[in-house]
C-alpha cells in the first residue's frame, strides 16, 4: 500500500455536489439497507475499470506504465483505525476527473434510479415496505445506473479519494462525509492509480473483519482479471494474501465454470443486479479466432431505449481491453447483450476510428450475430415458455432488426412473437399462417399503442365474427418494419384498418351475406348526406364490412399510410398534414338506421348537419383523437342531447 498525505491543506477547495447526487447521499446515508456488500463489489468493478483503460492506453503511450508495468489492486484492513482502503495502479484521475465523476451524475438512468429510491424510502415510511423489502431491491439496482462509488456511503460517513493521472506530476485528494459537499485538495502519492480510504461506520463494522471481506471478494469479484491482495494486520504482524483467481473468465473451459462465476462475471461485465437469462461461451478457431463470452439479461437495461442504441459489449484483443464503445462489434437490436469478445487477430494498438468497417470486426460481427439468433430458436423450439419472458422484456428492439438487417430478415421474422384475437398467449407467424382458412389470402394485423386500446378497436368486429385471426402488433417500431416487409411465406400483410374488408365472400361465420344486400334509398341519402357534411374531413363515405356492433369506424384508403403510422409521425411532428380518411358506416346498427330514415326527409343535410359531425367525431374518439373541434363538439352534443330530453 502507498502511503498518502494530503501536501497543502491550505489549498482546499470546497465543492456543492451536483443536486441528483445530493438527493442519493441523502437516501444513502440515512437508509439502513440489508445487501451494503455490494459497495465493495462497485469499488473492485471501478478499479477493474480503471486498470484496463490505462492498459489500453499504454498501447500507444507505452511510458505511462514504463516504471510500474504490472496491475493490481490492493485491499487494507486496519480494524484499529477503523478503516478499509482499496489502493489501484490504473489511470488515475486528475483535478477535473475528481470533479466531473465523483461530484456529478451523468449516465441516463440515475434520475430514474433515485426516483426509484424516494419511492421506496417513501413506502417503507408509510408503512408500505419493510426493511428488506422495497429498498433492498433498489439498492441492488445501483451499479446498473452508473451511481456505484456513491454506494460507499451505505458504510460509511467519511472516504478520502486520494488519485494520481497517469502522465501527470499532480495528485488530489477528493474528500467528503456524504451530507452535501465535497473538498479538493493538493496530495502527495507514491505513483499513479487511486486510493479510496473508508471510515467504516459503528454499525458496519463487519466490514473490517477479514473473513468478510474474502467471502465477498470471493463471491463477487473472483473472476476480476486483475490480481486482488488482502493485506491484514495481527498482532503486528502484516499478512499478504492474493484471494482471487485474476484469469480472464472467458479463456477458461466451461467446465471448470460455475453457474454463480458466470453469474457474477455478468454482473460485472453489465453493471447488472438480475441473473442472466442466456448465457453464450464459445470459442471460435480457424481463419479468425475469438473467444465470446455473453449474456441476455433477464430484465430490460435502464438505457435499453436511449436514443443513442448503443452496445454495450466490450471489445478485448489479447485479453487487453479496448473500448466498451464499438458499434461494430454487434447490431444495435441486439444492444441489451452484455458481455465480452476476445479476438486474437485484431492488432493491439488498433484505434476506435481503424475499427470501423475493418473486415476481421465485419466477420466476427457477421458470425456473432448469427450465433445469438441460432440460440435463440433453440430457446424458442426447447423452451417457448422461457423464450415468451425474453419476449416481453426485448422483443421490440429485436423486431428492428426486421427493419434494417435485409440479410437476417426472415431469419428475425421467424422469431417473432405475437398476441392475436383468437390464440391465448404468444404466437409465431408459423402458428398464424398454419391456422389461416383455406381461403384466406392475407395475414391480417392491427396496430395500436397499447394490446388493451387495440383489442378494443371496431375495426376488428368483422374479423371476429367470421373467426379470421388478426395480429396484434402494439410496439412503435411495428409500423416501419412493415413498409419494408410485404409478405411472409407468400402470404401479404393487411392492414384491417387499411382499405375495404375482405370478408363479403367467406361463407364461414356470421351471416355470409354480401353488403351489397344493405344498400336501400335511405342509406344511399343517408351516405350522400354524409359526403355533404364531411366534405374536407373525410376522403369517402361507404357501408362497412368490417362491423358488427359499432355504428361508424375510420379507415385508410388503399395507397394511403396506415392510420397508427400516421398518428406516430403526427406525435413526432415528422408529418405536417394528415391525409383525410374512409368513413365507414354499420346499416344494421340502430343508430345508423335512424339516421338513414331521417336522410331522405326535406332539407335532411341541414338537418342533420351536427349529427354528421357527431357520427364524424365519435369515430375519432374510437381511433384515440380529439374530435377536430372539442367545443363544437360539446355543444352539438348538448344540443342532440337537450332535444331529446323534451
Amino acid at each position: 500500500m502507498t502511503t498518502d498525505t494530503v501536501s497543502n491543506p491550505d489549498k482546499v477547495e470546497k465543492h456543492n455536489f451536483q443536486a441528483e447526487v445530493s438527493r442519493l447521499l441523502h437516501l444513502m446515508v440515512h437508509s439502513v439497507y440489508s445487501e451494503r456488500e455490494i459497495f465493495l463489489r462497485e469499488l473492485i468493478s471501478n478499479a477493474s475499470d480503471a486498470c484496463d483503460r490505462l492498459r489500453f492506453e499504454a498501447l500507444t503511450l507505452p511510458e505511462l506504465i514504463k516504471d510500474d508495468p504490472d496491475f493490481k489492486l490492493t485491499i487494507t484492513l486496519d480494524s484499529e483505525a477503523g478503516t478499509l482502503t482499496l489502493s489501484d495502479n490504473g489511470i488515475g484521475m486528475s483535478h477535473d476527473d475528481l470533479v466531473s465523476h465523483l461530484g456529478t451524475i451523468a449516465r441516463s438512468g440515475s434520475s430514474a434510479f433515485i426516483e426509484k429510491m424516494t419511492a421506496a424510502s417513501k413506502g417503507n415510511k408509510d408503512g408500505q415496505g419493510d426493511k428488506k423489502g422495497d429498498k433492498a431491491e433498489d439498492v441492488k439496482m445501483i451499479g446498473q445506473f452508473g451511481v456505484g462509488f456513491y454506494s460507499v456511503f451505505m458504510v460509511t460517513d467519511n472516504v478520502k479519494v486520494i488519485s494520481h493521472k497517469a502522465g501527470t506530476d499532480e495528485s488530489w485528494c477528493w474528500q467528503s462525509d456524504g451530507i452535501g459537499e465535497y473538498s479538493l485538495s493538493p496530495a502527495t502519492r507514491a505513483g499513479r492509480g487511486t486510493d479510496i480510504i473508508i471510515h467504516i461506520k459503528e454499525d458496519a463494522t463487519e466490514f473490517l473483519e477479514e473473513y468478510r471481506i474474502r467471502t465477498i471478494i470471493k463471491t463477487y469479484s473472483d473472476h476480476i482479471a486483475l490480481p486482488i491482495t488482502l493485506v491484514t494486520t495481527k498482532d503486528g504482524e502484516e499478512k499478504s494474501d492474493k484471494i482471487n483467481e485474476g484469469i480472464a473468465l472467458w479463456t477458461r473451459p466451461k467446465s471448470e465454470i460455475t453457474a454463480e462465476q458466470y453469474t457474477e462475471f455478468y454482473h460485472h461485465v453489465g453493471h447488472a443486479t438480475d441473473d442472466p437469462w442466456l448465457t453464450l461461451h464459445y470459442r471460435a478457431e480457424g481463419v479468425i479466432e475469438y473467444a465470446v463470452l455473453m449474456f441476455i439479461p433477464s430484465q430490460p437495461p435502464m438505457d435499453l431505449f436511449d436514443p443513442a442504441r448503443k452496445a454495450r459489449a466490450k471489445l478485448y484483443v489479447k485479453r487487453i481491453f479496448i473500448t466498451d464503445d464499438c458499434e461494430d462489434l454487434i447490431p444495435g437490436y441486439l444492444r441489451f447483450m452484455r458481455g465480452i469478445v476476445d479476438s486474437e487477430d485484431l492488432p493491439l494498438n488498433i484505434s476506435r476510428e481503424m475499427l470501423q468497417n475493418n473486415p476481421v470486426l465485419t466477420k466476427i460481427r457477421t458470425a456473432v450475430t448469427k450465433k445469438i439468433l441460432t440460440e435463440l430458436e433453440k430457446k424458442a423450439k426447447k423452451d417457448p415458455e422461457a423464450y415468451a419472458a425474453f419476449w416481453h422484456a426485448f422483443g421490440a428492439v429485436l423486431k428492428e432488426g426486421i427493419y434494417e438487417d435485409f440479410s437476417r430478415r426472415d431469419q428475425l421474422l421467424a422469431l417473432t412473437r405475437f398476441e392475436t384475437t383468437t390464440a391465448d398467449g404468444l404466437q409465431s407467424l408459423d402458428d398464424y399462417v398454419g391456422r389461416m382458412k383455406d381461403d384466406q389470402k392475407n395475414i391480417y394485423y392491427i396496430t395500436g399503442d397499447n394490446l388493451a386500446a387495440a383489442k378494443r378497436s371496431p375495426q376488428l368486429e368483422g374479423f371476429r365474427a367470421k373467426g379470421i385471426e388478426v395480429i396484434f402488433l402494439t410496439d412503435s417500431v411495428d409500423d416501419f418494419w412493415l413498409q419494408m416487409v410485404p409478405e411472409y411465406k407468400d402470404k401479404k400483410f393487411q392492414s384491417v384498418t387499411r382499405g375495404v374488408a375482405d370478408l363479403e365472400d367467406k361463407k364461414d361465420g356470421a351471416d355470409g351475406k354480401d353488403d351489397s344486400s344493405k344498400t336501400t334509398p335511405e342509406i344511399d341519402a343517408l351516405i350522400g348526406v354524409l359526403k355533404t357534411s364531411l366534405d374536407g374531413s373525410v376522403k369517402d363515405v361507404r357501408l362497412s364490412s368490417r362491423l358488427t356492433d359499432s355504428a361508424v369506424c375510420l379507415v385508410a384508403d388503399d395507397g394511403d399510410m396506415d392510420i397508427h403510422l400516421q398518428h406516430i409521425l403526427k406525435q413526432h411532428q415528422q408529418l405536417d398534414q394528415t391525409t383525410p380518411r374512409v368513413l365507414e358506416i354499420n346499416a344494421d346498427h340502430a343508430l345508423i338506421k335512424a339516421i338513414a330514415a331521417a336522410a331522405v326527409k326535406e332539407n335532411s343535410v341541414d338537418v342533420l348537419k351536427d349529427t354528421a359531425r357527431l357520427l364524424f367525431d365519435q369515430a375519432r374518439i374510437m381511433e384515440g383523437e380529439m374530435p377536430e373541434d372539442p367545443v363544437a363538439f360539446a355543444h352539438r352534443l348538448s344540443a342532440i342531447m337537450t332535444s331529446g330530453l323534451t
